[in-house]
């Protein structure tokens, strides 16, 4: 009998063990539950829960998408509004992927002037990447390290740009306040105000920082410099040649509402210039 009883026990855990390592196969195979495909700012804002996850943006966000009044407006979080994904400089970085496809995120608030490491992201860590995203009309104001898109950088930026207001007084960029990673193809056009370490584009550019084929409006900005980047009036900035002739995957569109995705950027160069702007990806 003892000896059935032990046959029976070892089988149940060769069972177990089989189990065990199909379920563990299959999560190698099967997307990740944690990954985020974001369509509103509720969305968005839990990526701070998976700061290492693989994030797609599949739509603009703005002020009339949903979760906006309660996490991203003037009145959000007591007149903080937006609290940059990670929250202080004591926290881990962001080392996922933020892959923007080309959509907008609009009408971002941030006022949080007793802390640093501030913008929508707030520490980009090594390893993390957020590419072809831009952001659009954004207020943000702070202390040290503050950018329209990320405070302080030491992964890769790429094909984004920030428009808007961003306010600080050490290490402020109208795309990054610091950076000590890359940052490539993309601009700012806003308006920045700060004391110290203050650039059109990057505040601080630190270490082995690189910054290529980047711009800032230096009319808009109010800016003559920046740590990085090329500064261009708004007439360059409208101009197709600026961005082409740095290596940009650009073409000239009539109008706005006629993207062309088979291109990264468009820009239209008729009577109503633009900025360069994402077309959407499929």
């Amino acid at each position: 009998m003892l000896e059935k009883l032990n046959c029976y026990v070892k089988r149940l855990g060769i069972f177990l063990i089989t189990v065990a390592l199909i379920a563990g196969m299959a999560g190698c195979f099967s997307p990740r539950s944690q990954d985020l495909e974001i369509r509103t700012w509720y969305d968005l804002d839990a990526i701070r829960n998976n700061l290492s996850g693989h994030h797609i943006l599949m739509n603009d966000l703005d002020s009339t998408t949903d979760g906006y009044e309660e996490l991203a407006s003037p009145t959000a979080n007591e007149g903080q509004g937006w609290q940059p994904i990670i929250g202080t400089g004591g926290d881990p970085p962001f080392t996922g992927t933020f892959d923007g496809q080309g959509y907008e995120i609009r009408d971002l608030f941030i006022n949080l002037p007793g802390k640093g490491y501030v913008g929508l992201f707030s520490i980009v860590g090594e390893g993390g990447r957020i590419e072809d995203i831009g952001l659009l009309n954004v207020d943000v104001t702070s202390n040290a390290y503050i950018g329209g898109l990320v405070g302080a950088n030491s992964g890769t930026v790429s094909n984004s740009y920030s428009t808007g207001s961003v306010t600080g007084e050490e290490g402020v960029g109208g795309l990054m306040g610091a950076n000590s990673g890359t940052v490539s193809n993309s601009y700012s056009s806003g308006s920045v105000t700060g004391e110290n370490h203050v650039g059109g584009l990057v505040g601080d550019n630190q270490e082995e920082g690189t910054v290529s084929n980047s711009f800032w409006d230096t009319q808009t900005s109010g800016q003559d410099n920046s740590d990085g980047g090329t500064g261009k009036t708004t007439a360059q900035m409208k101009d197709i040649a600026t961005f082409s002739g740095a290596g940009w995957n650009i073409i000239a569109i009539g109008d706005p509402g006629e993207r062309n995705p088979a291109y990264i950027w468009n820009i239209v160069v008729d009577d109503e210039k633009t900025y360069p702007f994402l077309s959407w990806q499929s």
